[in-house]
């Protein structure tokens, strides 16, 4: 007899819609008579283990549209990446449960957990079905053409940048500025999109996609810096040598290791800092300042794409759909049909799960350090309405009396 139980998590880092798409699921479930209860579990894979589950069909349609609206994760998250054998501990509970449905909101590894908890239920030949619900910001998911998340993070580096330029252009120097982006460069690339004005920064772009080279950056500042007196730099934390290793190791003598045994690149400051004590020492610049934008532009309330909240709701209304009338488990993945318009596909769990997408030749310039127009037609519309903007006064100027 059916339980008429669904299960819904989220996983990895938050978003600013990341609760867009777990309401999506809420209110869409409620639409089917077959749905019974609606579960959440508390901080992902490591909820359900635990069985930490909360009954989201006991909340207000008024109360899930205001959570739909906050930044971050509602049910909280984890960073734990489960192998085979946590898999099946989580299928265990989702057995023991009655759980008929398993809704998983992430980006790379939690698609891979959906995959192997799927594998688990059908070797058990437990009728379950299991959908993955794209998020990350860093936009490296297979098989979409963008990723929720991606779009309002993207809107913050836009508008941070933007905001450092004019400072920069008020008190020249060098500003370098680091955006989250291990393997791909979309976020840190989405800095062009606050340029206005042909002289306006970020002058420099430097991606993960790209070898870094320590001397030649050095050139293009000095060049850059001699040309404009001034230099606004775009760093993805990513950036790495010919070898593969990230340029923050091979400066710093002592890094923080992540959980998984990655070096810690995000939110710790070390690359900017670095990096700004290079163009110091070897270009004699006096004025050089650093930031690392760390997780500011993961859930940074008061700056959301419209657009992202959008189809972050959309893409967790869909996942019920595929899951309720569809007969396979899957990824749902955004498809772009025109300018501007999306669609929904669900993918093959196998032809997402643990694979990583990177940043298309076509939309990195020639001289690796700039964007493409491809890019920025590519990201525009993402960015949502409203988008703010920045004037100058014009250059009128009075003749000197004193000639000094």
């Amino acid at each position: 007899m059916a339980s008429g139980k669904i299960l819904v998590a989220q996983g990895g880092g938050p978003t600013a819609v990341i609760n867009q798409s777990l309401v999506g699921v809420a209110l869409e479930a409620r639409r089917f008579n077959q749905v019974a209860h609606i579960y959440g579990a508390l901080h992902g894979v490591r909820g359900i283990v635990d069985e930490e589950f909360v009954d989201l069909t006991q909340e207000t349609s008024h109360n899930l549209e205001l959570v739909a609206n906050t930044p971050s994760s509602a049910l909280g998250s984890t960073r734990d990446k489960p192998d085979i054998a946590y898999c099946k501990e989580i299928f265990k509970v989702l057995q023991a449960h009655q759980i008929e449905h398993f809704f998983y909101i992430g980006g790379n590894d939690s698609s891979d957990t959906v995959r192997i908890v799927s594998q688990e239920a059908q070797k058990a030949g437990y009728p379950l079905r299991s959908i993955h619900i794209p998020k990350t910001i860093d936009n490296d998911l297979v098989g979409n053409d963008h990723t929720p998340g991606f779009p309002s993070a993207a809107r913050f580096v836009a508008q941070a940048f933007a905001g450092a330029n004019l400072d920069n252009a008020a008190l020249p120097g060098v500003y370098v500025g680091v955006v989250m982006g291990r393997h791909a460069g979309f976020l840190t690339a989405a800095s062009a999109l606050g340029k206005k004005f042909p002289d306006d920064g970020p002058h420099l772009i430097y991606l993960p996609e790209r070898i870094f080279d320590l001397s030649k950056f050095l050139l293009d500042v000095k060049a850059t810096y001699e040309r404009f007196g001034r230099c606004v730099i775009a760093v993805s934390e990513g950036i790495h040598d010919a070898s593969g290793t990230p340029i923050a190791a091979l400066l710093a003598k002592e890094m923080e290791h992540d959980a998984h045994g990655n070096v810690q690149l995000s939110g710790n400051g070390a690359l900017a800092d670095l990096l700004c004590t290079e163009i110091k020492a070897k270009l004699n610049i006096k004025r050089v300042r650093g930031d690392t934008f760390g997780y500011l532009q993961r859930s940074f309330i008061g700056c959301v794409s419209d657009v992202d909240q959008r189809e972050a709701r959309e893409v967790g209304e869909k996942a019920v759909q595929f899951a309720m009338w569809g007969g396979h488990d899957g990824s749902v993945a955004i498809k772009r049909t025109g300018f501007y318009s999306v669609d929904y596909e669900l993918l093959a769990l196998d032809a997402v799960a643990g694979k990583t997408r990177v940043m298309e030749d076509e939309f990195i310039a020639a001289n690796g350090t700039d964007v493409t127009d491809a890019f920025r037609m590519y990201l525009r519309p993402l960015l949502g309405s409203g988008m703010p903007d920045a004037f100058r006064l014009r250059h009128n100027p009075v003749a000197k009396v004193l000639h000094r």
